[in-house]
C-alpha cells in the first residue's frame, strides 16, 4: 500500500436507493419517520432503564440499555447524511466526513455485536448457572462486559479508519452505497489495498465472527438445559425470556451477513444496498419495540412512566 495520503478526490458521490428523483422523493418521509421511531424508541428505552433502580440493576436491562445507546448513535451516523442526500440533487460527502462517518458506525455498529454477546452470556448464566448468578453477573462484570464492547470496537474501528486513510482514491470518487462503508469505499479505490484487505479477512472477520460464534455456543448449551426441564410451563418460560433477543441477533447478523459473507461481497449489489439498510435502519428502529412489546418489566415501567406523566399534566 502507498503511505502517502495523497486523495485526488475531496469528496464522494454516494449513489443511494434509485436513480429516479421522484422514488427518492417518496423514500424520504419513509426514512424520516423510521428515524424518528428510532430516537423515540431508543431514547424511551434508556430513560426507562436509567429512571428505574430495580431495572438498572438488572444485568439484561443493563446491557439493553447500552444497546439502545448503541442503535441510537449508530443509525445517527448514518441516518440523516442519508435524508439530506434524498433531497439534493448533488449526492455527496466529504472526504473527510467519510472518513469520519466510516469511524462512529464501524465503532458503534460493531459494539452492537459484543452488546449482542453479553446479552446471550447472561441469558446462559442464568439458565444453565442459575445458583451462581448473583456472584457471576455481579455489577461490576457487567460494567466490565460493557466497557470491553465498547473499547475493542473503537479500537478496532481507529485502525480501519487510520488504514483507509492511507489509500489514495481517484476522479470519479462513486461508492456504489448510501453510506460510507468500507467494502463499497475500498471498492473505488486506485491504490494498492493488500493491507488493508489482509486486515479485514483476518482481524475484521474474527471482530465480527467472534461475538456471533459466542451467542451460538450460548444458545446450544441454553437450549439443552431448557430441553431437560421436565414442565412445559416452565420451558416456555425460559424460552420466552430469550425470543426477544433471538429475534434481534437474527435481524442484525442476516442483514450483515448477505452484504458481507456472501461471496464476492467486495463488489457491491444493488439488493446489499437494501440488506445494508435492514441492519443500520429497520433494526436500530424495531429493537426497542420488540423488547418493550414481549416483555413484562419494560411493559410495567412504561405505563409506570405514562402515569407519572398523567398525574404531572393534571
Amino acid at each position: 500500500m502507498n503511505h502517502k495520503n495523497t486523495t485526488l478526490v475531496s469528496e464522494f458521490y454516494l449513489h443511494g436507493f434509485s436513480s429516479d428523483p421522484e422514488v427518492e422523493k417518496l423514500l424520504f418521509p419513509l426514512f424520516l419517520l423510521m428515524y424518528l421511531l428510532t430516537i423515540l424508541g431508543n431514547a424511551t428505552i434508556i430513560l426507562l432503564i436509567r429512571s428505574d433502580r430495580h431495572l438498572h440493576q438488572t444485568p439484561m436491562y443493563f446491557f439493553l440499555s447500552h444497546l439502545a445507546v448503541a442503535d441510537l448513535g449508530f443509525a445517527s451516523s448514518i441516518v440523516p447524511k442519508v435524508l439530506q442526500n434524498l433531497l439534493s440533487q448533488k449526492k455527496t460527502i466529504s472526504y473527510y466526513g467519510c472518513l469520519a462517518q466510516m469511524f462512529v458506525a464501524i465503532f458503534i455498529g460493531n459494539a452492537d455485536s459484543y452488546i449482542l454477546a453479553s446479552m446471550a452470556y447472561d441469558r446462559f448464566v442464568a439458565i444453565c448457572r442459575p445458583l451462581y448468578y448473583s456472584s457471576i453477573m455481579n455489577h461490576k462484570r457487567c460494567l466490565q462486559m460493557v466497557t470491553m464492547s465498547w473499547t475493542i470496537t473503537m479500537f478496532h474501528s481507529a485502525i480501519y479508519t487510520f488504514l483507509m486513510s492511507r489509500v489514495e482514491f481517484c476522479d470519479p470518487g462513486e461508492i456504489p452505497q448510501f453510506f460510507c462503508d468500507l467494502y463499497p469505499v475500498l471498492d473505488v479505490s486506485c491504490s494498492d489495498s493488500y493491507i488493508i484487505d489482509l486486515v479485514l479477512m483476518t482481524e475484521g472477520m474474527v471482530e465480527i465472527l467472534g461475538p456471533f460464534v459466542l451467542i451460538i455456543i450460548s444458545y446450544v448449551f441454553i437450549f439443552f438445559t431448557i430441553m431437560k426441564i421436565p414442565s412445559a410451563i416452565a420451558k416456555r418460560k425460559a424460552f420466552s425470556t430469550c425470543g426477544s433477543h433471538v429475534c434481534v441477533v437474527v435481524m442484525y447478523f442476516g442483514g450483515i451477513s448477505f452484504v458481507y459473507f456472501k461471496p464476492n461481497s467486495n463488489l457491491v449489489e444493488r439488493q446489499d444496498t437494501w440488506a445494508a439498510m435492514m441492519y443500520t435502519m429497520v433494526n436500530p428502529m424495531v429493537n426497542p419495540f420488540i423488547y418493550t412489546l414481549r416483555n413484562n418489566d419494560m411493559k410495567a415501567a412504561l405505563k409506570k412512566a405514562f402515569s407519572i406523566v398523567l398525574q404531572w399534566l393534571n
